[in-house]
């Protein structure tokens, strides 16, 4: 009984964490760049059962029927779930629609490849490509860090420019085909799975994976939106309330059935 009501405690807990994940992904359903994630549960190592101590009334051991004897070796019964856990979150790569904004500085990446930005914790990974230029010159993204060139460094965007220009490699020029910068566009030997989300709409990479030149390619005055389908998800967060609510109610049956035991059983034995 105490195993039932633990059971349906782990259901609850798995299915909590499966909520969050799922609100999470609704919540930035219109942040740029964003993918989605899921989260992954697994059974708890089930429990292989044997019977011991089984005797019948008449002391006889019941492994032994007609004249057939398990040598005193307990049969197995077999093996007993124990419940839900997550196992991970996993991050959905998937590219996101495209929504054209004409904005010269806002870019997004078709097909395989991060921009590369430099935070307070170091160089960071992104697919948000909503930059501006900042007041000192420098392309920056929403949270003012510095977009980083093919070689690590920060761009800088002369006062002088007029017109920009990013070519699908992320060659940079101004007015009359001058060149400025390229635009860092990387990958990493092991694909997408070697990127950790760190937050801030930013990935870093987990180990130290070989980073190389991406497949991508740069389009110009487009946003790259959210993978996230909000019909999906809340259809997701209707089936994940069920499953939390029949785990619910495991809980307080298996609670009445224990309350009995202890009231009623034990006074009557």
């Amino acid at each position: 009984m105490w195993r039932g009501l633990y059971t349906a405690a782990t259901g609850m807990i798995t299915e909590s964490y499966r909520t969050d994940t799922i609100a999470n992904n609704l919540a930035n359903a219109n942040t740029t760049g964003f993918k989605r994630d899921d989260a992954v549960s697994k059974e708890f190592e089930p429990m292989l059962m044997h019977r011991i101590d089984d005797m019948s009334k008449t002391q006889r051991d019941v492994t032994t029927f007609k004249g057939f004897s398990l040598n005193n070796n307990a049969p197995v019964i077999g093996e007993l779930g124990l419940g839900s856990e997550i196992d991970e979150i996993v991050t959905d790569h998937s590219q996101g629609s495209f929504q054209t904004t004409g904005n010269p500085f806002d870019l997004a990446i078709s097909g395989e490849g991060y921009f590369m930005v430099n935070t307070p914790q170091g160089q960071r990974y992104t697919r948000d490509g909503n930059f501006y230029r900042s007041a000192t010159g420098r392309l920056v993204n929403v949270n003012g860090y510095n977009v980083l060139d093919d070689r690590g460094r920060p761009i800088d965007i002369p006062n002088e420019a007029t017109t920009i220009i990013v070519g699908p490699n992320g060659n940079i020029t101004m007015n009359d085909n001058v060149p400025i910068a390229q635009i860092g566009l990387f990958q990493f030997q092991g694909g997408d799975q070697v990127m950790m989300k760190q937050g801030d709409n930013l990935y870093r990479t987990n180990g130290n994976p070989r980073r190389m030149n991406a497949t991508g390619e740069i389009q110009q005055g487009v946003l790259e939106r959210s993978n996230t389908n909000v019909v999906s998800e809340m259809v997701n967060m209707i089936a994940n309330y069920r499953a939390y609510e029949a785990n619910s109610r495991a809980v307080v049956t298996q609670d009445t059935m224990l309350e009995k035991s202890v009231n009623e059983v034990g006074r009557n034995m």
